[in-house]
């Protein structure tokens, strides 16, 4: 093959020239907009501060350049998230425009918890991808603490027991990760304990700094800033092990020798689409939030949280996921003996 003077071939040129215009293609391709680049609205089904809130605008934040569109944070808050999801599971047209950040609660555990639902988490929904995974942290008022003497979590355990009833802890509802880690802790403990629900884990969050609630296991990111800031003392993971985040805070397994050796709770969020969402969108969106949690400042982030970025490979990953965590969660509602009408 003749050279063109430059010593590559012709052939090679040409060869060359075509490999370009297809990655370009490919390039342009895979960077087209959902939807004609209509926005996209994110819901996100607790008050904006809270933890899932903070996942969700991470996020959003980085698919907008991931999918060449705008992408904006929709907070519906009511009914331990099912307002919020009840609106995804309902936005149509189904094209990919709407899409919620869901907890595994929701999709794993709300059909075991609830007589009713105005959806169904197996079937009106599409998913997309999990986006982050950690645990949840057992924090106190500080003036609480010093007058009750909860020196650790086993004395806080202890001063249950001798008191029923006494402790006032906080959660954004019944069948939130926070209901079921305390429910395990009771159960598994003998104690009892008054629980005060919100609209979301922020406002909870405002009034154990006050005072009016003692104590809550929260989503670690929910409650950070506040530990760091040395304003609540936290006392144990619901994980059973240590985090990195918070090191000199132990996990469930160092409480074995109290009966909390079995619980191992770890919390994630998943973005999910309404069902019916085709399967080309479904992959698309998949893509950008891959794209969005390859982003070292957003790991950076969640890591300081106490929380890690974690994304599906693909939809049916995340759909299978939901399938495997399914039982586990069907046993924590049944050992919470809690059943619930919307």
């Amino acid at each position: 093959m003749p050279s063109d003077g430059t010593g590559v071939t012709r052939r090679g040129a040409v060869l060359g020239a075509a490999g370009l215009a297809a990655a370009w293609s490919g390039g342009r391709a895979s960077a087209q907009p959902i939807a004609g680049g209509r926005p996209v609205r994110v819901v996100v089904p607790y008050p904006a501060g809270g933890a899932v809130d903070l996942v969700g605008r991470l996020l959003a934040e980085r698919m907008e350049p991931a999918l060449g569109q705008q992408v904006v944070i929709d907070n519906r808050t009511g009914a331990a998230g099912i307002v919020g999801a009840d609106a995804v599971a309902k936005a149509r047209p189904a094209d990919g425009t709407t899409l919620g950040v869901i907890g595994m609660t929701t999709l794993c555990a709300y059909k075991t918890l609830y007589n009713r639902l105005p959806f169904d988490p197996d079937k009106d929904f599409a998913p997309v991808s999990q986006i982050s995974a950690g645990t949840v942290v057992c924090a106190v008022n500080k003036d609480a603490q010093r007058k009750n003497g909860w020196t650790d979590f086993r004395a806080l355990v202890a001063w249950m027991r001798a008191n029923p009833d006494a402790l006032r802890f906080g959660t954004a509802g019944v069948g939130t990760t926070a209901h079921f880690v305390m429910s395990a802790v009771q159960k598994a403990t003998g104690t009892k304990a008054l629980m005060v629900t919100y609209r979301g884990g922020a406002p909870a969050v405002t009034d154990l700094q006050a005072g009016n609630i003692d104590m809550m296991f929260e989503l670690t990111p929910g409650l950070m800033p506040i530990i760091e800031q040395g304003v609540v003392s936290p006392l144990a993971v619901g994980s059973a092990k240590r985090v990195g985040a918070l090191p000199q805070v132990p996990g469930m397994a160092e409480f074995a020798d109290i009966g909390l050796g079995g619980v191992d709770i770890n919390a994630w969020e998943a973005l999910m689409a309404p069902a019916g969402t085709p399967a080309d969108v479904a992959a698309r969106l998949n893509a950008a939030v891959r794209q969005a949690g390859a982003d070292s400042a957003m790991q950076e982030k969640l890591r300081a949280s106490g929380f890690s970025v974690e994304t599906s490979e693909s939809p049916a990953a995340l759909a299978a996921k939901i399938q495997r965590e399914i039982p586990l969660w069907r046993k924590l509602v049944e050992d919470s003996g809690a059943k619930l009408d919307t």
